[in-house]
């Protein structure tokens, strides 16, 4: 059995007791939740497609951890101008396990 989840504006497959690195979250370490955008379920030969969501499916996730993402480098560089800039950014992130997918 899995699902497509939509969390953080992206788009996720996934099946219980996996673990998965989404953008932040709020909530505490060990904290439960649901969620509710649920795109699509297939458990085995049948498949439930929503448009855009399915009603009342509801996957059922746990906070593992509060994090930050690498470091990513912005870099603007003019050339012959002597303009550069430098700049860093780290998203924040949250490891989620999955722990059960219920369906309508």
């Amino acid at each position: 059995m899995f699902a497509i989840i939509r969390t953080g504006g992206k788009q996720y497959k996934v099946q219980p007791n996996t673990r998965l690195i989404v953008e932040k979250i709020e909530g505490d370490v060990g904290a439960k939740f649901d969620i509710t955008d649920v795109l699509m379920i297939a458990d085995g030969d049948q498949t439930t497609m929503g448009a855009p969501v399915i009603e009342g499916a509801k996957v059922v996730a746990e906070i593992i951890e509060q994090g930050r993402g690498e470091k990513v480098i912005i870099f603007k560089k003019r050339r012959r101008q002597n303009y550069r800039r430098k700049n860093g950014h780290r998203q924040l992130q949250t490891t989620i396990k999955i722990m059960d997918i219920k369906a309508a």
